[in-house]
């Protein structure tokens, strides 16, 4: 929860950020959003690779947590200390007008956090919830089902500290200070690993295995020169280790199953000297056609990821030019409206996980209620139905604007600080063109 709550504290308002402090257009501040948020996700790929191969879980977690701090910690000074951070032009002076432009220092030393947050964010992100689900035996029914609960209230504990974030840490850091807005989650994540740490005694520590990426291309190089043997009906005839081979923590042997069949050709047995990379076993293989089999699935995401990534850039930037105020002193930020996505995340897990699926698992007896591909496709059905309403509202949002002659330009998008006089804004209606 702390963790998200740091991550989206920095993610939530940094297209603001971007654009009131750092002086950069709308297309100049969302490019640097993306690039920064897409690298914070693809760093978990060399992140589950250290863990894996080399340092286990715990201590990849460990390291890529203090980086993460460190990150952490520079960032809040970046915006708090005077010669560190750029000039403002305080927020009634457009950037377009604004003549105090960051040094090069400065707009360095700003993004070297940023990009020291995102080597932290790839050592974490995908070990904390892995070594979450290794506190799990899969063999053990009870704690198999434990394991289901635990990741749907995982996931609670991560829209909690997003909704912090999208709310709280928003609004202090339009109306208070960057430095505070960013410093109150540098100290949640020192308070999180404080207690990660303090549970260390308790944890199920599974050792490093390998690179899967290596296993992997031994398969692929194994069926590839295999490719003229022909595969034995019965799978018992392929080659497959003994059983003491997969004694210890983490290690079982998976069976053969009739999916992906042109993989098995690189267990076929052969008469000459085994090699590696001539000849797996039926476990290696079954767990290279597990991660085939997901490609479609990760190219699936591939869409709804950049419909997030919206979110968090133009989204806000078309806030910005809302009347967002709530009675006569009090004013929405416009990273606060992304919000409502959070309390619908939350909202849906707990009716999803209480009231769903304990009654649809009586129809479907599955311990799930439905099954993830279903769940996945309900999500890409109304992930279309939402940019179809987002798309309708941006035409006439920009058919209005053009109509009454309001500033908008391709290059730097609306004048964020356009505000309709009063007058129109108590009838609802935009000044026409003079």
């Amino acid at each position: 929860m702390c963790e998200r709550m740091a991550y989206y504290g920095i993610s939530t308002n940094l297209v603001l950020y971007l654009t009131r402090e750092m002086k950069e257009g709308t297309v100049s501040s969302s490019n640097s959003v993306t690039n920064w948020v897409g690298t914070v996700w693809i760093t978990p790929i060399l992140g589950a690779y250290v863990a894996d191969t080399y340092l286990g879980r715990y201590w990849t977690f460990m390291i890529a947590s203090v980086i993460y701090l460190v990150g952490m910690c520079l960032l809040t000074l970046v915006v708090t200390i005077p010669w560190l951070k750029p000039t403002s032009c305080g927020k009634n002076i457009s950037y377009l007008d604004c003549d105090k432009k960051p040094s090069s220092f400065e707009i360095s030393i700003f993004y070297c956090a940023l990009y020291i947050i995102a080597v932290g964010a790839g050592g974490t992100k995908p070990n904390i919830s892995t070594m979450g689900a290794d506190q799990f035996d899969n063999f053990d029914p009870k704690e198999r089902a434990q394991k289901l609960n635990f990741f749907n209230w995982w996931m609670f504990s991560i829209y909690t500290g997003t909704l912090f974030s999208s709310s709280f840490l928003v609004y202090i850091q339009d109306n208070v200070g960057w430095g505070i807005g960013y410093g109150i989650p540098t100290a949640g994540l020192v308070a999180a690993m404080v207690i990660f740490i303090i549970g260390t005694p308790k944890y199920r520590h599974k050792p490093a295995s390998g690179s899967p990426f290596s296993k992997m291309a031994k398969v692929l190089v194994a069926a590839t020169r295999n490719w003229n043997r022909v595969v034995p009906e019965d799978p018992k005839k392929l080659y497959e280790l003994s059983l003491d081979d997969y004694l210890g923590p983490g290690k079982h042997i998976i069976g053969h199953s009739s999916s992906v069949r042109f993989l098995d050709r690189a267990a076929v047995r052969t008469e000459e000297p085994v090699s590696e990379w001539r000849v797996c076993p039926v476990t290696q293989v079954e767990q290279t056609k597990q991660m085939v089999k997901m490609v479609p699935i990760l190219i699936a995401t591939f869409i709804p990821s950049t419909l997030l990534a919206q979110t968090h850039t133009l989204f806000i930037k078309q806030g910005v030019t809302l009347v967002r105020s709530v009675g006569p002193h009090f004013q929405i930020p416009p990273a606060c409206l992304s919000v409502f996505v959070t309390i619908f995340l939350l909202i849906s897990i707990v009716l999803y996980d209480r009231f769903f699926v304990p009654t649809v698992r009586k129809y479907t007896k599955n311990p799930r209620g439905i099954t993830i591909l279903q769940r996945m496709a309900i999500g890409l059905v109304l992930h279309v139905v939402i940019m179809v309403i987002a798309s309708v509202v941006e035409r006439k949002r920009l058919s209005v604007a053009k109509d009454h002659g309001i500033f908008e330009d391709d290059q730097n998008g609306p004048s964020e600080y356009f505000r309709p006089p009063p007058t129109i804004r108590a009838h609802g209606r935009l000044p026409t063109a003079s």
